[in-house]
């Protein structure tokens, strides 16, 4: 099972390695262009927003916030941690 996970991750590593080569490429190709290079980082922050504040905060936070629902407490989400990168979960009754 151990070598499935390196199998996944060693894949993950090639893929972000071609992503990271072609974000590079497209960014020297907007060399001396100020407006498509900030064009260029806001779509990268944007996706990096997305993927923060859906996919990974919603996967930190699944089981406390079913066992919450099912307690009848109402979750609130703190801001992570930047260090860290922990998701602080304050609960609270309805």
């Amino acid at each position: 099972m151990d070598n499935g996970k390196n199998l996944e991750s060693e894949k993950l590593q090639s893929q972000l390695q071609s992503l990271t080569e072609a974000i590079r490429t497209l960014a020297e190709s907007c060399q001396g262009d100020s407006v498509l290079l900030l064009t260029l980082l806001r779509a990268l922050e944007a996706s990096h927003q997305e993927i923060r504040d859906g996919l990974f905060r919603r996967l930190a936070l699944h089981p406390a916030y079913e066992t919450s629902i099912a307690l009848g407490v109402r979750p609130t989400i703190i801001s992570p941690r930047r260090r860290s990168g922990r998701v602080v979960l304050r609960l609270g009754r309805n």
